[in-house]
């Protein structure tokens, strides 16, 4: 599998998807004989099918032009997806009043709670559970971190 300049990729369309009113939350190459570059783009709240359109029409052709990914490729642009990784601290901030899924380590023993992310601050978070209990985490008991649907 070909390796693509992946950091490169994403400092060359950084700025141009800023300007459209996004931003880019992933760059990834995948697929069969990794000939496909997928591109997640974020902005609040949601990314729409037409935002993935619009965005693909602008950097397709600026990756094109560049001959930065040699060869045939792929372009996906999508959207980080409803269950989304929460990866920082500002990402748990503008999240605060969703639903989360987290995962996280106390000493010896790890667990995960849903519910409502209800604050976040230099100390770490606090999740609501089912019983309404609030629990706080420390970010190092911070394991993984997810939006989470309710069905």
């Amino acid at each position: 599998m070909p390796s693509w300049p992946i950091t490169e990729i994403k400092e060359l369309l950084e700025p141009v998807v800023a300007h459209l009113g996004y931003s880019i939350y992933a760059v990834d190459q995948l697929g069969p004989g990794g000939r496909t570059l997928r591109i997640s783009i974020d902005k609040d709240p949601a990314v729409s099918i037409d935002d993935c359109s619009r965005v693909a029409e602008v950097v397709g052709p600026l990756l094109d032009q560049s001959e930065i990914v040699p060869g045939s490729y792929t372009l996906e642009v999508s959207s980080p997806g409803a269950e989304r990784p929460i990866r920082n601290r500002a990402e748990y901030e503008r999240f605060v009043g969703r639903r989360v899924n987290v995962k996280y380590q106390l000493g010896p023993s790890d667990g995960v709670i849903e519910g409502p992310l209800m604050a976040v601050d230099d100390g770490g978070i606090a999740v609501q559970g089912r019983s309404g209990e609030v629990m706080h985490l420390a970010w190092e008991d911070v394991v993984f971190g997810r939006l989470a649907l309710k069905l």
